[in-house]
């Protein structure tokens, strides 16, 4: 198994930094959505999508 994955990302240097490039980007957006998330869990009720409906009136072209 070890020996497959060398052959197959680790052996070359470009394909370690594409697998590297892919793996960074893949765990940014992971990250990024795991913190949408909790930041939306901790401010419910306080961000203007939550409040929204109070102060605007009617005709929810947006």
């Amino acid at each position: 198994m070890a020996t497959a994955i060398y052959n197959t990302l680790f052996r070359r240097n470009w394909t370690m930094l594409g697998a590297v490039f892919v793996g960074a980007f893949a765990f940014e957006i992971g990250y990024d959505n795991v913190m949408n998330k909790v930041w939306d869990n901790n401010n419910r009720g306080r961000q203007w999508k939550d409040i929204r409906h109070k102060y605007v009136e009617g005709g929810d072209d947006e």
